[in-house]
């Protein structure tokens, strides 16, 4: 064996290990449900609205991609989301935890989700076309908004409006220490519109088919 395929099957092996103790193979979701009792307080109930830093339904989290979510809590826990409350919650929580609760919602209720069609339906207004085309939105979170290149890019397409035109007012505020998203590319995305062009982006974002929804938490029926 030459040094050159010694050293290849070194790294593969090493990538292997690796496989075998990355957070996907640790996610759970049995035990994400057990744990998701604060986060059903809100994210269980249909239309719920959060009041910070205006009213707004909190977002749907059931069949977001998994990665997404993971991505999502660490940023809170971090700060690079900046939200007093999402911080206070996500700060008590481990790895493994945001690891199950993220696989957790990644299933609750998919059994019950249509995949989206392939592309925007209904298709966009031509106002509203040339905003989204601007923004790039389907390069990244795909040409239906459900369909992302990366899956710790979310799904957009039926997200409810009051969310997704508040999350995108949060990427494109800078400066204040209790609100605001830090990511170089959505605050670049962002920054491009009036605060009226990114709630017409929501408004329309929407009404798309989804395979987002809101599970209603039994205790809450």
């Amino acid at each position: 064996m030459t040094q050159a395929i010694r050293s290849l099957f070194a790294l593969a092996v090493a990538l292997f290990a690796l496989s075998l103790t990355s957070p996907a193979r640790a996610q759970d979701a049995a035990a994400g449900r057990q744990k998701a009792d604060t986060c059903m307080g809100c994210h269980g109930i249909q239309g719920y609205q959060a009041s910070f830093p205006e009213v707004y339904k909190v977002p749907k989290l059931s069949g977001q991609n998994t990665q997404y979510l993971i991505n999502a809590l660490n940023e809170y826990k971090k700060g690079e989301r900046k939200h007093p409350t999402m911080h206070a919650v996500a700060s008590t929580l481990t790895d493994k935890d945001i690891a199950d609760l993220a696989a957790f919602f990644h299933q609750y209720g998919a059994k019950d989700i249509r995949p989206a069609p392939a592309t925007l339906t209904p298709p966009p207004p031509p106002a509203v076309a040339a905003l989204i085309a601007k923004g790039a939105c389907t390069s990244c979170h795909g040409p239906n908004l459900s369909k992302p290149i990366d899956p710790s890019y979310p799904k957009l397409a039926g997200q409810y409006a009051s969310y997704l035109a508040t999350a995108l007012k949060a990427y494109a505020t800078e400066g204040n220490p209790y609100y605001g998203r830090n990511n170089a590319i959505m605050s670049a995305q962002a920054r491009q519109f009036t605060h009226a062009e990114l709630t017409q982006i929501a408004d329309y974002v929407a009404t798309l088919p989804s395979e987002l929804r809101t599970v209603q938490n039994p205790r809450f029926r």
